[in-house]
């Protein structure tokens, strides 16, 4: 009973991810909009170009964005990384979202109606679940974020791996094993807030419809808790998102190190650099994409649940 969470979280978060990839990519490029460089200039990110930033002039939203990508790179650029992608839901949401179904079993309370567990309970659950699959997954995460961040760089600078077989071996080469887990903490801080959010909301939800009976159960009810739980795991999410990102993308220049110490460094350097709003960069195509993930992720996971247990 217990590996089938794992496979079924895993699949569906597979199909999820693959879907909304394109989203994806956009949200960490507009996440990376404004950063303050290593050289000391700000870089104003439009699509793949980098030049520096002029004070007055509007950053292109997500679908500039998106079709300044698309016109500089090739539409094929929107699903850059997303082999690290499917690889991260592998990893990271199978771990997380199997254990939540194994600790929801093992805590369950057979006489309470719906899931069988109050609200603090799949909380619990959802916390330990996150920060467990975020320390599986990092490596992959780290490789995504890298590839779908490749394209604003410049030429010469740009990290151009060919998959994310590639970038995991040469990141190991050049910067050794533990670099992998570059940007865990506020990696393991996102998943805990996610999984939180997005699985115990998505729960809670269902047995309040189920309670209520809102709406008709089944689709219905499943659509309204997907719904609900990406717009929350956007809403909680998306500062922690940003510096995560920025984090992991940043390269150290020899002789003068590394632009951030650390997460909370990075937070501060942002919000004193762009302002506090800045940790809600991306939030757009991150609420746009958390929506469908939710959905896809859900729908898929319902069904996939009915292949394997019958």
């Amino acid at each position: 009973m217990e590996w089938k969470g794992f496979a079924e979280g895993g699949l569906a978060s597979m199909i999820a991810g693959f879907a909304t990839h394109p989203l994806d990519l956009i949200k960490v490029r507009m996440q990376l909009q404004g950063e303050v460089a290593t050289s000391g200039f700000a870089l104003a990110l439009e699509g793949s170009h980098v030049a520096p930033a002029v004070l007055g002039v509007p950053k292109p939203g997500p679908l500039g964005v998106g079709l300044n990508v698309a016109r500089a790179e090739g539409v094929y650029a929107l699903y850059s990384g997303v082999s690290a992608t499917l690889l991260r839901q592998a990893m990271y949401s199978s771990t997380r979202m199997g254990l939540y179904e194994f600790l929801k079993h093992q805590w369950r309370d057979e006489k309470q109606e719906g899931s069988g567990l109050p609200l603090y309970k799949k909380v619990t659950a959802a916390l330990i679940a996150g920060a467990s699959g975020a320390v599986v997954g990092n490596p992959a995460d780290l490789a995504m974020v890298r590839m779908q961040a490749d394209g604003r760089l410049p030429m010469h600078e740009r990290r151009n791996y060919t998959g994310v077989g590639n970038a995991l071996l040469r990141m190991v080469k050049q910067d050794g094993v533990m670099s992998l887990w570059t940007g865990s903490a506020p990696t393991v801080t996102r998943a805990m807030l996610v999984t939180a959010a997005q699985l115990a909301t998505y729960d809670q939800i269902k047995d309040s419809i189920a309670e209520t009976h809102m709406v008709p159960e089944g689709l219905a009810t499943q659509v309204v808790a997907s719904c609900g739980a990406g717009v929350l795991a956007s809403v909680a999410s998306n500062p922690i998102d940003v510096v995560k990102t920025r984090v992991m993308n940043m390269k150290v220049t020899p002789g003068e190190g590394a632009p951030y110490r650390g997460a909370l460094d990075c937070a501060v350097k942002t919000v004193r650099a762009e302002g506090p709003m800045a940790l809600y960069k991306g939030f757009v195509p991150t609420v746009t994409r958390q929506g469908p993930f939710a959905i896809v992720l859900f729908l898929s996971l319902e069904q996939i649940k009915k292949l394997i247990e019958g």
